[in-house]
């Protein structure tokens, strides 16, 4: 379970985001415009507390509320994307075909110098090109993975790390999607859906070891 520390840390960021930050609107309709840093402080200095030794620049935040991920690197969020964590809801359990929360490192990345839209299974290039399908709600005939991979490990035993709980069993990905009209809301079955052409620049912003906090 996540604590109520984390949990409060989370509100904060929403406040900020909602209320004190005016950026809001700007963030929800264009994918340029990013909220200032102030607004993730608190979970910054919390993950700099409890992963002291785990590299923190660039780091990932992911908000299933916004269905937005962060990218943070020099004391300043440099990009927002628009993404699609999973229609199930949230939730650590195998079988669950939920997105889990909390904190988790990149462990694996795959699909370097892959053409846009490349359909990966099981982490390997099919050569096959998908059809993106940008139109609003728009669904395809399978959950493809597409254009490349970052593959997550849980960084908290018992919440997404070990046993039945453990994201990087569960095949816990950050990968491109050819259901791109979907993007902003729950779609996927339990990983993080991003454009191609964003998940194909954020594998080359960020290494393996970067941390990615998943959060409500």
């Amino acid at each position: 379970m996540i604590s109520k520390n984390r949990k409060m840390k989370t509100w904060l960021l929403l406040i900020c985001l909602t209320v004190i930050s005016p950026v809001l609107v700007s963030v929800i309709n264009a994918e340029t415009n990013i909220p200032n840093i102030s607004a993730f402080q608190s979970i910054v200095k919390d993950l700099q507390q409890r992963f002291p030794k785990s590299p923190q620049n660039p780091l990932i935040v992911i908000s299933a509320s916004e269905q937005r991920l962060f990218l943070i690197k020099d004391s300043r969020v440099v990009v927002s994307h628009l993404i699609s964590t999973a229609e199930a809801g949230l939730g650590s359990r195998k079988g669950s075909n939920k997105t889990p929360l909390g904190v988790h490192r990149v462990s694996q990345k795959f699909g370097k110098d892959a053409k846009a839209g490349t359909i990966f299974k099981a982490r390997k290039n099919t050569r096959r090109i998908a059809k993106i399908l940008t139109e609003p709600g728009k669904r395809s005939n399978a959950d493809n993975v597409t254009s490349r991979i970052l593959w997550l490990s849980g960084m908290e035993a018992g919440i997404n790390k070990g046993g039945n709980v453990d994201s990087h069993a569960r095949y816990i990905y950050i990968h491109g999607t050819d259901e791109e009209g979907r993007l902003g809301k729950p779609a996927s079955h339990g990983c993080i859906r991003m454009k191609n052409q964003a998940v194909i620049k954020l594998f080359e912003q960020v290494p393996v070891g970067t941390l990615v906090d998943i959060i409500e």
